[in-house]
């Protein structure tokens, strides 16, 4: 049976009971070191009620100024620190004031005036509230901070899933135009059977892609299944001309990457290897691990970059009689995608290898999905998409 980690709960999390706490350990500190000063003066017992007493005093008027600080610490500086200053050396002496008089209630035979004693409490009470503020004004100058910085996390986090979520939705508009385009040739020819089919699939490929989040991570598995569900639409226009092999390694199958990742890549060898080749063109996917990197690798038969009409497949052009005319898509598209998935830490290559042809070669951290219940869901998501 598999155990749920313990997972830490921070200790301002609940900044109202963080205060309770912080509130009760100082002043029950404040009470234990000046116990401990009667004792080591060797003093009678008795004036551990006086220690309490001002204990309970301190507390009560740092309750006070806690409701004061509050309304004060959202203002301006000026403001904060004016007002602070008035209100603490106030507070002081209410204090020193009740301790003064409390003392002198207690000890009826001391020889020292109110006046005196006054003073000699000032210090000590003065100590304990001054550093009771500056603890207070310390702890939440932290937690808005910190809060400010969750907040810009947060902000950036979203850019960061929008900016994706644009880049992934530019995929379907483009896929679409061309599938439904095909569809359309059918129907004109009249063979409303294939042009069925192209549009049945066409329907489980689209329901898979709003299963998924336009920021999700799926396993490979379930990426080639999507793969090879867009290249069964791609193979009722092209038939036999579009030849496809798969070399996936097991060990790489759980590993996660970006949804519909590959796609766009199989998408651009099917525009420049298989279209303007009569013979059509032979495409490849295969996946391995290296190291700690997984290393996905898309490569056809074509011509490569050697022919006129694919000068420009690095860019994502197109020619319409001579002019370029730009998709919105291409391989620029999987640069700005992994960019904003990985960072740094990840590599994008185009080469031309020496038998001819063209291959992108894309190498990501070998990340893999945590939980099993989040796997299973992950698998079951293609099956409701086929459905």
């Amino acid at each position: 049976m598999r155990v749920l980690p313990i997972q830490p709960i921070p200790f301002f999390a609940n900044k109202d009971k963080a205060f309770w706490r912080l509130q009760t350990a100082g002043w029950a500190g404040a009470m234990m070191l000046r116990t401990m000063s009667l004792i080591a003066n060797n003093q009678p017992p008795t004036l551990l009620v006086l220690v309490l007493i001002a204990t309970i005093t301190g507390f009560s008027i740092s309750l006070v100024l806690s409701v004061i600080y509050r309304a004060l610490i959202t203002r301006r500086p000026i403001v904060t620190w004016g007002l602070t200053a008035l209100v603490l050396p106030f507070a002081v002496a209410l204090h020193a004031f009740i301790d003064a008089w409390v003392w002198s209630l207690w000890r009826t035979d001391s020889d020292a005036g109110f006046t005196n004693l006054f003073l000699g409490v000032f210090y000590l009470d003065a100590t304990l509230l001054g550093a009771w503020t500056a603890l207070y004004y310390m702890v939440n100058f932290y937690l808005q901070v910190e809060e400010q910085n969750d907040q810009l996390i947060q902000l950036e986090n979203q850019a960061a899933s929008a900016q994706l979520a644009m880049l992934r939705y530019q995929l379907n508009p483009h896929f679409l135009f061309n599938t439904l385009n095909s569809i359309s040739t059918l129907v004109l020819l009249k063979q409303t059977e294939p042009a069925n089919a192209m549009l049945s699939r066409l329907s489980s490929f689209l329901r898979y892609t709003l299963v998924n989040k336009p920021s999700a991570r799926v396993t490979v598995a379930q990426e080639v299944e999507t793969l090879k569900l867009y290249l069964d639409i791609e193979r009722m226009r092209f038939e036999e001309r579009l030849r496809t092999t798969f070399q996936i390694d097991p060990a790489t199958e759980t590993c996660l990457l970006p949804s519909l990742l590959l796609q766009p890549l199989v998408e651009n060898a099917i525009k420049y290897a298989v279209t303007p080749q009569e013979s059509g063109a032979e495409i490849t996917i295969t996946s391995q691990l290296v190291g700690s990197m997984l290393r996905i690798t898309v490569s056809d038969t074509g011509p490569g970059l050697q022919s006129p009409t694919t000068d420009n497949r690095l860019s994502g052009m197109t020619y319409d009689g001579g002019e370029p005319v730009s998709t919105g898509v291409g391989l620029s598209n999987i640069r700005d995608r992994l960019v904003q998935a990985y960072g740094e830490n990840h590599r994008f290559e185009t080469i031309e290898p020496i038998e001819g042809g063209f291959a992108v070669v894309i190498e990501l951290p070998a990340e893999r999905r945590e939980s099993v219940e989040d796997m299973l869901e992950t698998q079951r998501q293609p099956a409701l998409a086929a459905q």
